[in-house]
């Protein structure tokens, strides 16, 4: 054999090698566990949230929609808002896919793939606007703008759901946006079971839509004339067979406001898991806020200094407490403030006399034992001349000169960069911080406190948090949070929260 054959001789035995053993290893990948189950929650039902496209204001009601399944305990959830693509391998992990989404048709093989993931045994669910996608009807955009898209309509889609929009349309979908009665026509159903026989809802009331008669209606509403409606009863919540899996659909769900209403929420989440599984473990008023018996009681003290609103933001949402609001330190401290608080942050600036009662109170909270007290930004500035706030916070902002100190300086809209000094556990969690606030320097304070946050910035002193080295109670101070910018802060928000919990012993 000369040596020009014996090249391709190994160049095509190689050649043949490399198919097999790429063969080999394209049967090995198709027979593998999907690897990416390892990825989810542990007991939780999957959910992939399809969104991206929708005449509706899919931006906020698709975040709502996934807070929503996640905080249930239920769901673990994955959004994807680019869905033409998905294949029978991305569906793989899913228990049940919840659109959000209204708009041009998918791909094929896209459509060939949820079809299948359905009709196998697993969910799907169609919130408000999604039923009117892939109806044969224009493709709207953002804001019921229109495409001038018209598709041929995906029949399929509709045979999931239960239902669909006639194309064309006789009439308008809905009358104006009111609020209406929904009356349960099934209270036996897995997903009504143990609802009440009617509630309000303020929405889209949808009319004439086609219902097949393989879905069945749970819920309807009577969609008045006088709001533009057809003079009867129509289907809000149904449910429906295909193959082997299960949809649920919910005529409500117009915007973030309507869903916000508890009902919608409770029959949604009943509805995804009645879909996911075929049964219901979630409670009837599933949906709502978790009442905590633990949550710590907070009081928030406001008063002699203008901030933005947005500071009111920093304690909602919270479930770890329920919180009042005192606009003055004369209001906040009147009688026995200790037994119906754990926390009290300041947020303050009290250089009048808050008098002798409202001061009684507070040395009584301090020293009243397991109390925590969270002092924020120009609150250090409080009190001039009663050494008493100056020992709690563990120092003080200076107006005037006093003695051998300066008077403190403030300058705003500065960038700092924050990091931990040392370990605590307010900061481990949240690490170094970058946010736009209000620098002090010339701070006094007690060479006796437990730092936890510093910054290098020159208008702005090093210590920008510590630990009081007051006894009675624990008290921490954080400079930060001057105005908008600090308290929509992640970071910022996050402190705080963790000061209130290491205050009153939460947090380890």
């Amino acid at each position: 054999m000369n040596r020009r054959m014996r090249r391709l001789t190994l160049a095509t035995a190689g050649l043949l090698a490399f198919a097999t053993l790429g063969a080999g290893a394209a049967s090995a990948q198709a027979e593998r566990p999907d690897v990416r189950a390892r990825f989810f929650r542990d007991g939780k039902r999957r959910a992939l949230l399809l969104s991206g496209r929708n005449n509706h204001d899919w931006r906020t009601t698709t975040p709502l929609l996934r807070q929503l399944l996640v905080d249930s305990g239920r769901f673990d959830v994955r959004v994807v808002e680019e869905p033409d693509g998905l294949t029978a391998r991305t569906l793989a992990p899913y228990d049940v896919v919840v659109s959000d989404y209204c708009g041009p048709r998918f791909a094929p093989g896209t459509e060939a793939a949820l079809v299948a993931f359905v009709r196998s045994g697993r969910g799907l669910v169609a919130v408000h606007g999604a039923a009117y996608g892939f109806s044969g009807l224009d493709v709207l955009a953002d804001r019921h703008v229109k495409t001038g898209i018209v598709e041929a309509p995906w029949t399929e889609h509709g045979q999931m759901v239960g239902g669909y929009w006639p194309a064309p349309p006789k009439e308008q979908f809905h009358g104006a946006r009111h609020s209406f009665e929904v009356k349960l026509v099934d209270r036996e159903h897995p997903v009504t079971r143990g609802f009440p026989d009617r509630f309000v809802a303020t929405d889209e009331l949808y009319h004439r839509m086609t219902v097949l008669p393989s879905a069945h209606v749970l819920a309807t509403a009577y969609s008045d004339p006088a709001s533009g409606g057809t003079g009867r009863d129509e289907p809000i919540l149904w449910v429906n067979h295909f193959g082997g899996g299960r949809a649920y659909f919910t005529a409500l769900g117009h915007e973030v406001a309507a869903m916000q209403n508890a009902s919608f929420r409770a029959a949604l989440l009943r509805g995804a898991e009645w879909a996911a599984t075929g049964a219901v473990t979630l409670p009837p008023d599933a949906g709502r806020p978790p009442a905590r018996a633990d949550a710590l009681r907070v009081l928030v003290v406001t008063g002699g200094h203008d901030y933005p609103t947005s500071f009111y933001s920093v304690f909602e949402g919270r479930p770890e407490w329920r919180w009042d609001h005192a606009t003055s330190m004369r209001g906040a401290f009147t009688g026995d403030v200790s037994s119906k608080y754990d926390v009290v942050v300041f947020y303050d600036m009290t250089t009048s006399d808050p008098g002798e009662e409202a001061r009684r109170s507070l040395q009584a909270f301090a020293e009243a034992g397991g109390k925590g007290i969270v002092a924020l930004h120009h609150t250090i500035a409080s009190h001039p001349g009663w050494p008493f706030w100056e020992e709690l916070v563990g120092g003080r902002y200076l107006e005037t000169d006093d003695g051998e100190w300066k008077k403190s300086s403030y300058r705003h809209d500065v960038e700092l960069f924050v990091r931990p000094a040392g370990s605590h556990p307010i900061v481990d969690p949240v690490g170094p911080l970058q946010i736009e606030d209000e620098a002090y320097k010339g701070v006094r304070v007690s060479p006796k406190v437990v730092p936890f946050l510093e910054t290098t910035h020159p208008d702005s002193d090093r210590l920008v948090g510590w630990v009081s080295p007051y006894a009675g109670a624990r008290v921490v101070y954080l400079q930060l949070g001057h105005g908008e910018p600090a308290h929509r802060s992640a970071a910022y928000r996050d402190l705080v929260r963790n000061a209130v919990l290491w205050t009153a012993g939460r947090l380890k």
